[in-house]
């Protein structure tokens, strides 16, 4: 139960907190603090602190302007102090993530008076190795190197004269230390290339062992999570620890309470974490560069004993691999039915074709196939783990003719092949195996491209819900969780969100409210449209001969949002010149840089509309005059041909279930309110919103997705032409 001390703790720091910014406080702020300190003090520990019992997990809807994160980091930090444990914030977007550590955990440290000590956990890939960086500037040549072995196809590693004289400025900068070795606080963008050359990750880093390891950015920011109360995280680090064990990066998740803020985002993000892919033809190439460059090695070092046994014995290993996937992509195309469709990316056109296994059910012929490959991937695998043995045992000048420096400059290269083949291993162990009856299945599916790089064939698996996996990684082992977000009910309930979450049952889900007055700051108009959003041509004409109108002549921030990049191309190009030169493209800058010339432009009195896809329907703050008006283009379903998302539709079909407004409806509900989420930023705020989808009225689901909107005030405008689905 919650203790008189702890309750007065809370009370009086978020009472200081409100004088010092001289603030009234908000009936869904303080609603929040009070669930999340009761969820927290009702947890049963046993006499060590350990928890006892299952775990109630508390999911809090707030909507903007709640001050989410006042409300959960106040009752947090003190249940958490209390029971001496550590609070893990995780956030689903970088901006969020820099918000809390740089400017919402300072400020509430100065104006609460509550003492705890916080830093941002950040995973490996954002560190320079130094041990790699070293590594490269001593090759004189930019040959061909171990280090080659690991390009995606598509990727090219490089170590050409600018790569190395970046990596001479940063040996230079650190060591002087003006920069600690992360990305995020080099001055100058990077190429992905280059970065991905100097990093390393959990397999390759040799540990206490490698001769860089007392100046290693990452085990010096690690020291400082070690000690902190409070770590500042990303939902993907949190999944990654988990899938570890947890407690190999974070801390231990027995003692640790969560707040997993953008929560919406967790059940998505923990699919993708689990999801399989391999390149047919990528692969084969990899591995005929990784066997040449074995050979190499092997010509031009003397390794003793079992180490050269083992990188003879590999290079025909390779070999079959090699023809067994050869093999696997002519039966592919002969099992596969592809109609390649041409897709608009911010790269350009490429022709694309998915074909999903119906079930998840593979033929008996593939599976065969499959077999051969998780058995031949599982046998190279074996066999680089114990050269990487080997290996390190050497580091600790164990192994009689291999020197410390000499097994250290390959071990990481050789765990980074270990670990390459061990996840081919699980994407074809999963094309092996059968799902279990009356289990949601897996999805397992195939694509076929014709881009820059020429033709290719991946092959995917994946889980279609992570409840189950959430469960079992995060939900049981944890001390306490709470996750919230501006939109976690859809349609009124929490039942989508508990359904793919995984969420103990006994879980209490409240929607708190927020302190905007919607109804007087906001006018929500369903414009008088003839077209069907179903017909991209016709819909996209009335766009471009209505949008004029909708713009206006006054100088002010719009935010149009779409759902295909198809239409916002066509959409643009259909727009006089003079619209045209008012509009800031998505596709055309970083999200940061498109942001700040939209915002320089409204400061310079000027107009300026945003063009943007779904990346620009949340997560963007955009208060006042830079966003007075949100067009938004159709109700934002999902692409209809996701792998993933149709065969979650299948699964409930075969079970009598209506896929439609279980999954698709709902979804779009909660992607219409994150776009019309944009529009208010602030208690101050006022503007527009238009919604071009005349289903909104028309159709029964519009109407549930419609209900499910703030309750702005509404101008639905009459129109002779009725579009029902």
């Amino acid at each position: 139960m919650l203790e008189e001390q702890q309750k007065r703790a809370i009370q009086k720091a978020y009472s200081a907190f409100l004088a010092s910014n001289q603030l009234t406080a908000r009936p869904g702020q303080k609603q929040m603090i009070a669930e999340i300190a009761r969820a927290l003090g009702d947890i049963n520990t046993d006499s060590e602190g350990r928890r006892v019992g299952d775990l109630s997990v508390t999911v809090i809807e707030a909507g903007t302007g709640t001050g989410k994160t006042v409300g959960y980091v106040l009752p947090a930090v003190v249940m958490a102090q209390a029971a001496d444990k550590r609070l893990v914030i995780a956030t689903a977007t970088v901006t969020l993530q820099e918000q809390v550590i740089n400017k919402d955990l300072p400020d509430i440290m100065a104006k609460t008076g509550l003492e705890f000590s916080y830093t941002l956990a950040k995973g490996r890939g954002r560190y320079a190795c130094l041990s790699k960086l070293d590594r490269l500037l001593q090759e004189e040549e930019a040959s061909e190197s171990l280090l080659d072995m690991f390009a995606e196809q598509g990727f090219t590693l490089t170590n050409d004269r600018s790569s190395r004289e970046l990596y001479q400025k940063m040996l230079e900068a650190f060591s002087a230390s003006t920069w600690g070795g992360d990305r995020d606080s080099w001055p100058d963008a990077l190429d992905d290339a280059q970065w991905r050359t100097i990093t390393t990750d959990h397999a390759q880093c040799s540990g206490r062992r490698c001769s860089y390891f007392r100046n290693c950015p990452f085990y010096q920011a690690r020291a400082e999570l070690e000690d902190a109360d409070v770590v500042v995280a990303n939902h993907d680090l949190v999944l990654a620890d988990l899938a570890l064990g947890g407690g190999a990066i974070l801390p231990e998740p027995q003692d640790t309470i969560y707040v997993f803020d953008e929560g919406h985002h967790l059940p998505d993000k923990a699919i993708d974490h689990f999801t399989c892919q391999s390149r047919v033809r990528g692969t084969a190439s990899w591995l005929e560069k990784a066997g040449r460059n074995l050979h190499k090695t092997l010509s031009q070092h003397s390794l003793p004993g079992s180490l050269g046994e083992l990188l003879e014995r590999i290079g025909p290993e390779f070999e079959r691999l090699v023809n067994d996937l050869g093999h696997t992509r002519q039966m592919l195309h002969t099992l596969a039915s592809f109609e390649p469709k041409t897709q608009f990316t911010s790269q350009g056109e490429m022709q694309v074709a998915y074909y999903r296994f119906p079930q998840g059910v593979v033929p008996d012929e593939l599976r065969q196939q499959a077999e051969r490959l998780k058995v031949g991937f599982s046998k190279c695998s074996g066999m680089l783990e114990k050269m990487a043995k080997v290996l390190d045992e050497a580091m600790d000048d164990g192994v009689p003719g291999i020197d410390s420096w000499q097994a250290e400059q390959l071990y990481p290269e050789i765990k980074a092949m270990q670990v390459r083949l061990e996840n081919h291993f699980q994407l074809w162990l999963t094309y092996t195996q059968k799902d279990p009856e009356g289990e949601p299945p897996s999805a397992r599916w195939l694509k076929w491209s014709d881009g820059p790089f020429g033709e290719e064939l991946e092959v995917f698996s994946s889980p279609i819900m992570s409840a189950m996996t959430l469960w079992q990684t995060l939900w049981n082992p944890a001390y306490g969780a709470i996750v919230t977000s501006a939109t976690l009910a859809a349609l009124g309930s929490f039942g989508r969100f508990r359904m793919r979450s995984g969420v103990p049952n006994e879980s209490r889900c409240v929607v708190v409210p927020s302190p905007f007055l919607h109804q007087e700051a906001a006018t929500l108009v369903i414009p008088a449209m003839a077209s069907d959003p179903r017909n991209a041509e016709e819909h996209t004409g009335e766009i471009i001969e209505m949008l004029p109108e909708l713009f206006g002549d006054q100088p002010r921030g719009v935010l149009v949002l779409f759902s295909s990049r198809r239409q916002m191309k066509d959409t643009h190009f259909g727009l006089d010149p003079q619209w045209q030169e008012s509009i800031l493209l998505q596709d055309d800058y970083s999200r940061q840089e498109l942001l700040k010339q939209h915002r320089q432009r409204i400061d310079d009195g000027n107009m300026s509309i945003l063009f943007g896809l779904a990346s620009l329907a949340e997560g963007i703050d955009l208060p006042g005059h830079y966003c007075e008006h949100v067009i938004i283009a159709k109700i934002p379903f999902a692409v209809p041909d996701d792998p993933v998302e149709a065969a979650l539709s299948e699964w409930l079909e075969a079970q009598g279930r209506n896929p439609f407004m279980e999954i698709t409806v709902p979804d779009a509900a909660i992607r219409l309110i994150q776009a019309c989420g944009r529009l208010l930023r602030t208690e101050q705020d006022r503007g527009r919103i238009t919604i071009m989808d005349r289903r909104l009225v028309t159709a029964r689901y519009g109407q549930m997705i419609m209900n499910s909107l703030p309750p702005f005030a509404r101008i639905i405008e009459p129109t002779p032409a009725l579009v029902a689905r």
